[in-house]
């Protein structure tokens, strides 16, 4: 019969040659986890395929539709899109008009557009961090926001001239609305739990603004971001048709004052590839800034499909 110290080593013997088999018998197994790390590349595949055919696919398939339908046509208004894509290339890209036309703009839009961002941004989370600052303006914003933007390019005309100001401010008071009262109920919905515990923390003054308040409130502003961009591309072209002697605007009435009907057209198809082209570099830049926000979204969903 063994003794104690025998049968204990005798133990320690039979446990460790069956962890050294067990880790061998791991170590043999690597494709274990693999089907999870597959199913993941599989889906991330799978959501980036259907990006692109939902961002490529309608409008390739609304032209592709217009071409079909106006191949035939005779009418004077409505031209097929074979000569209006043949026109194109005479019309904006062998001619001086991406200077002299497109580029200012584009940069009326990009000044009016920034500068609603930072008026919209500030006073946004100045009026949704305050009770009785937001108590106070909300029925003078619900005044002005309900004021259309086209109506005020006869007073801006007053005040701005005819210039660049003028235009730069007609982006600005329409930009200027969707952000400030999206940076509004972003600031509302910031979390108290988030809020306390700042404060337990001692977190405050710009460290608690920028980290708590504009980043909780960033989805938000983001959105108001994206409808802003709409409507400044609208007001640029508004704003442009009058007392104006360049820009999109100015050329296309000038198009249709002249009778140039296919080249109208094809100076209304610009205006819908740039406003493609800016709509998808601020989808870029929503995923790259909100890049924590998509991430807990995926991950809330991986775990209400477990």
């Amino acid at each position: 019969m063994l003794s104690a110290p025998a049968a204990t080593n005798g133990t320690k013997a039979v446990v460790s040659v069956r962890s050294e088999t067990d880790s061998q018998q791991v170590a043999k197994r690597p494709a274990a986890s693999s089907p999870g790390g597959g199913r993941r590349i599989g889906s991330a595949l799978g959501r980036a395929a259907w990006w692109t055919a939902a961002v490529f696919g309608l409008p390739f398939g609304l032209l592709a539709l217009w071409w079909v339908l106006s191949a035939d046509s005779e009418t004077f208004y409505l031209p097929p899109l074979s000569e209006i894509l043949a026109s194109f290339d005479d019309v904006w890209l062998h001619s001086d008009r991406l200077a002299a036309d497109v580029l200012p703009s584009l940069l009326r839009l990009a000044a009016g557009f920034l500068l609603a961002v930072v008026v919209g941004v500030g006073l946004g989370v100045l009026i949704g961090s305050f009770r009785r600052v937001r108590a106070f303006c909300e029925p003078v914003l619900e005044f002005l926001r309900a004021i259309p933007p086209p109506v005020l390019v006869p007073v801006l005309m007053l005040f701005a001239g005819f210039g660049n100001t003028m235009k730069v401010l007609v982006v600005l008071s329409g930009c200027v609305w969707p952000i400030l009262l999206n940076t509004v109920e972003g600031v509302r919905a910031v979390d108290e739990v988030l809020t306390e515990t700042c404060r337990c923390y001692g977190i405050r003054g710009p460290a608690r603004l920028w980290h708590l308040v504009v980043r909780s409130a960033s989805p938000q502003i983001v959105t108001g971001l994206r409808q802003a961009l709409s409507v400044g591309i609208i007001l640029m072209v508004i704003s442009e048709m009058f007392a104006a002697n360049n820009g999109l605007g100015y050329t296309i009435i000038q198009f249709q004052r002249t009778f140039a009907v296919t080249d109208m057209w094809t100076g209304i198809l610009l205006l819908g590839l740039l406003g493609f082209l800016l709509a998808m570099l601020l989808r870029l830049f929503e995923r790259s800034a909100l890049h924590w926000y998509f991430g807990l979204r995926q991950s809330q969903r991986d775990d209400g499909q477990r």
